[in-house]
């Protein structure tokens, strides 16, 4: 059988001597290259540019976010105060003894001189008897040496009364012999022996004289000295008297009894604190600072404190030196004295002025601040979708905002609440 093609006639194409060009290889490669050339700037910018911080995602809904503004920071602290009396009198034994009875109970309203308790001292009455019997004991001696000492004064007295006689003798018998013996009627020897009595009587004169007058100094003396301690005695009795009379406890000013501190039957020594008087005429607040404050606290502050329906201004007059458990206390004085209708014990939340107001950049206060100490904040970006930890710096505070010397500017938007959810995370998503 014979083929068709076989009586066909092959006949050259001249177009078929043109040579046939290959294909670049990196044609075939393109999209490989390409998208390796993408993967590779990928890479690199991600390695350079990308923010490599860790990341937390949180709910908008579980934080709070305040806005950073320029306003006028008021220098402030508040402090939460109660109502004392302006001036409170204690009460201490004066005497001790045994509580026999109590007259007056604690919270009472007291005049001056009201009795109080009462109170008993055996030891005392024993005292004041003893004391007694000094007392006359020392009266009678000195009633006993001022009588012996006006006997010796009178036998002085005697005793010159009569030698002032025989004195008066012996001068004129001396005259006499003093003329005898000129006219040659006596002998020289009379003459002498007359003389002789004669002076020996006018010096013991002179002595007795003188020994009188000292005598009358020294009874002088003594018995001044017999009548101070007589005098001092009876004093003293006088004052050990006045202890049976505070035996009976009064109450000192006129005001309210508060903190009695008896019982009866109690014994009780001297100097011991029973208890104490209120005075209700004037009030103050006493108020505990937190220990940070020490150094900024002094008198002549002013401050608002608020009571239901009205606000009282006062002053800060005194600062207490000890700290305790981290505060110290002050007192402050209303600046009206006529206060009324407060009781001790009420309590006022007190708004007290640190300084002048001035222009700052303020932040709303929030539990940030314990998480961080202020050092530093989540500020978030300007579409409002994530928040970055930024280093800030913070001033003076008030119980509402605090004040941002640095790090931070008007308009921008800053995390305030607590930071615990977000770790130790640098980048906070909002969701």
């Amino acid at each position: 059988m014979t083929n068709k093609n076989d009586n066909k006639v092959f006949v050259p194409d001249m177009n078929m001597d043109k040579q046939i060009q290959k294909k670049p290889w990196w044609r075939k490669q393109l999209l490989w290259i390409v998208g390796s050339s993408l993967f590779l700037c990928w890479c690199i910018y991600f390695i350079a540019f990308a923010d490599h911080r860790s990341q937390v995602k949180v709910d908008v809904d579980r934080i709070s976010i305040s806005i950073v503004k320029d306003d006028y920071f008021q220098d402030y602290i508040s402090v939460t105060a109660s109502v004392a009396p302006l001036k409170t009198i204690y009460l201490d034994a004066i005497e001790g003894g045994r509580v026999e009875r109590i007259i007056l109970e604690e919270g009472n309203m007291v005049n001056e001189g009201d009795p109080i308790a009462e109170l008993s001292n055996t030891n005392l009455i024993l005292e004041i008897s003893n004391n007694e019997a000094n007392v006359a004991r020392a009266i009678n001696e000195l009633r006993t040496a001022r009588l012996q000492m006006e006997m010796n004064a009178m036998e002085i007295q005697n005793q010159i009364v009569k030698l002032e006689g025989d004195l008066f003798i012996q001068k004129r018998k001396f005259n006499n012999s003093s003329s005898f013996f000129k006219e040659g009627l006596i002998s020289e020897d009379e003459y002498l022996q007359d003389k002789t009595n004669y002076e020996a009587s006018y010096r013991q004169m002179a002595l007795l004289k003188e020994n009188f007058k000292r005598d009358s100094v020294y009874r002088n003396i003594q018995i001044e000295t017999l009548e101070l301690s007589a005098d001092r005695m009876e004093q003293n009795q006088g004052i050990i008297r006045k202890r049976l009379d505070n035996l009976v406890i009064k109450a000192p000013v006129t005001g309210q009894l508060a903190a009695l501190d008896l019982e009866e039957g109690q014994v009780i020594n001297y100097g011991t604190r029973i208890g104490k008087v209120n005075i209700l005429d004037r009030f103050k607040l006493k108020a505990e600072v937190d220990e940070h404050y020490i150094s900024r606290i002094r008198t002549g502050l002013k401050a608002t404190c608020k009571f239901p329906n009205r606000n009282i201004n006062a002053t800060v007059v005194k600062i207490y030196a000890e700290v305790e458990e981290g505060k110290f206390t002050v007192d402050l004085a209303f600046d009206s004295n006529e206060i009324q209708n407060l009781r001790i014990g009420q309590t006022s939340h007190v708004k007290l002025e640190l300084g002048n107001p001035s222009e700052a950049k303020l932040l709303a206060r929030g539990s940030f601040f314990q998480s961080t100490g202020g050092q530093w904040a989540f500020v978030l970006s300007k579409d409002k979708s994530t928040a970055y930890k930024r280093n800030i710096s913070i001033g003076r505070q008030n119980p509402k905002y605090f004040e941002i010397l640095d790090g931070l500017e008007a308009g921008e938007e800053v995390i305030t609440s607590g930071y615990e959810i977000f770790g130790d995370n640098e980048v906070v998503i909002l969701k």
